[in-house]
């Protein structure tokens, strides 16, 4: 039965993460939104609009084989790829590339509390590794979660699970927040 159940979250996954594909590749693709593109939109509508291919995504998801799959207020979530191009010496899936999909979904999630104007930018980044990644896990996602955005700090937990629901790390986070330069800013 748990077997059952772990197969069709996989399967579940790859169908939304094939979906996501196929609109990302319709969109404008990888880059740096231009200060005209993201003018006037909060955190959260500038994370959808990735979502919907109207704004490019991070060129790091392609190099690292991760995507963003959901947002909300306070909530993003990314999944994950871990292959051999990410393995360390001993054969599995390297501290960084956790590091990495799991301050995505921690960054992204304070983003999605950003009002117009305001960015923010990672001060301090904790991440717990508790079970190994191999080969055998197909897809991992990072889900994170806002636990407090103030006017100047803004805190973020997030969790790294299979599709079994396996815990493989947890992280948290601490983000300053700021006014944005007015040259960054249409």
């Amino acid at each position: 039965m748990k077997q059952d159940t772990k197969q069709n979250a996989l399967a579940q996954w790859l169908a939304e993460e094939q979906e996501l594909r196929q609109r990302l590749d319709a969109g404008v693709g990888p880059g740096v939104a231009s200060p005209a593109q993201i003018g006037g939109k909060t955190g959260l509508e500038m994370m959808q609009a990735m979502l919907h291919g109207e704004l490019p995504y991070a060129p790091i998801a392609r190099t690292l084989d991760f995507m963003l799959i959901d947002v909300d207020s306070g909530m993003a979530t990314f999944q994950g790829t871990p292959g051999p191009q990410h393995f360390n010496p001993m054969g599995t899936v390297h501290g960084g590339w956790f590091a990495t999909v799991l301050d995505s979904a921690l960054g992204c999630a304070v983003h999605t509390m950003m009002p117009p104007g305001r960015g923010y930018t990672t001060a301090e980044l904790g991440v717990n590794l508790v079970k190994a990644l191999t080969p055998k896990v197909q897809r991992v996602r990072a889900e994170g979660r806002v636990i407090h955005c103030g006017r100047q700090l803004a805190t973020a937990e997030a969790r790294l699970v299979g599709p079994d629901g396996t815990l493989y790390a947890h992280a948290t986070t601490t983000c300053l927040v700021f006014e944005l330069p007015a040259s960054s800013r249409p």
